[in-house]
């Protein structure tokens, strides 16, 4: 028999732990946003060193498990001399992971921007710069909002493998209150339904910003 009034006494600590599984999330795909948006930049480069450099990124990160970029972070690291914690380690291995996808994202999003565009701006006098800041960029993540909720949402479920690196998120609070109670099945539930409660606030947001940002271009 299922027993929740094991989970009771422990809610508190699992929420405590959901917030920091949304704090990781949340700043995993700032970071990834910002790499994404820089690697896009370099694939749409006439500059073949930069599109070398991006495609490699992308080919890597895209081909190679989460699991193993997280592992070789954390772990891997340290032998170079270079030491992280546990949070720290897994922003880092979410945010470039995410940020491979977020560019081919951008990448799509920019590329689907009629070029008469860029070239009326060329004829006006307006610099590389300015063009994809105050015209392209501004569309491109327009296009871009469904695809990049979906990545963030993705990113939100993904975050549960920092628990393999011993950051204190809802995934590991909740095996280790499950190991000590025995009742794997009441707190994995728990958890799942936490997940899915923040999944559905990412959701709601997301809907709200793609509206909003559809309602301006009426």
């Amino acid at each position: 028999m299922l027993d929740f009034s094991l989970v009771t006494d422990y809610i508190p600590f699992l929420l405590q732990a959901a917030l920091v599984t949304l704090e990781l999330s949340v700043v995993s795909i700032a970071l990834g946003l910002l790499l994404g948006l820089f690697a896009a930049l370099m694939k749409i480069s006439k500059l073949k060193p930069l599109v070398w450099s991006a495609d490699l990124y992308i080919w890597i990160i895209r081909g190679t498990p989460l699991l193993v970029q997280l592992f070789l972070v954390y772990f891997g690291l340290p032998q170079v001399g270079i030491e992280l914690g546990p949070f720290t380690a897994a922003v880092i291995a979410l945010g470039i992971n995410s940020g491979a996808y977020i560019a081919e994202i951008y990448r799509g999003g920019i590329l689907s921007i009629p070029a008469g565009q860029t070239e009326a701006a060329q004829s006006l006098g307006m610099s590389y710069a300015t063009i994809m800041k105050r015209i392209i960029l501004p569309q491109a993540f327009r296009v871009s909002v469904p695809a990049l909720g979906n990545q963030a949402i993705s990113m939100l479920k993904e975050s549960s493998l920092a628990s393999l690196v011993t950051v204190s998120e809802l995934m590991m609070a909740s095996q280790r209150f499950a190991s000590t109670n025995y009742a794997f099945i009441e707190f994995y539930i728990t958890a799942a339904l936490l997940y899915l409660l923040l999944t559905t606030i990412f959701t709601f947001i997301l809907n709200k910003i793609e509206y909003r940002l559809s309602v301006s271009d009426l």
